[in-house]
């Protein structure tokens, strides 16, 4: 086994390159202290929340159950409505009303959606805020 020890002429010149090792520390400590020197950013987002009501209604308001049936029959309250224009006018006098009643819509399973729609349609235009559907149990089987 042999081991190479320079060259075999004899040049003995010396290493002229540069240690680097003492230069890179020092960047790496100046890297430390530049970061450790940084202000804390706090990062939080300013959002403007509606403020709490206090004021209460006095009492709850009433539930009216509006029903569609199979056939196209809608009743208010178990009453039949005999037209769109006699259920546009309830729910005229339920507009009306500061605090307005909630109305719970449940129609049946083969109900028409062509009938449900018109009455949607019909609480959008005159403004009823507090309706929705009641009894979904239905179509989950």
């Amino acid at each position: 086994m042999s081991m190479s020890v320079g060259p075999a002429s004899g040049d003995a010149s010396e290493m002229v390159e540069m240690n680097t090792t003492p230069l890179i520390d020092v960047m790496l400590v100046l890297l430390i202290m530049f970061i450790m020197s940084l202000p804390v950013q706090t990062h939080a987002v300013k959002l403007d929340m509606p403020r709490p009501n206090n004021n209460k209604p006095v009492e709850p308001p009433a539930v009216i159950d509006l029903e569609v049936d199979f056939d196209g029959t809608v009743m208010w309250n178990g009453n039949v409505v005999a037209s769109m224009d006699q259920l546009a006018r309830y729910l005229a006098s339920v507009v009306v009303k500061d605090n307005q009643d909630e109305i719970h819509l449940r129609p049946n399973r083969l109900a028409k959606y062509d009938t449900v729609a018109k009455i949607l349609a019909i609480a959008q235009r005159l403004g009823v805020k507090k309706i929705g559907f009641v009894g979904n149990e239905q179509f989950l089987q």
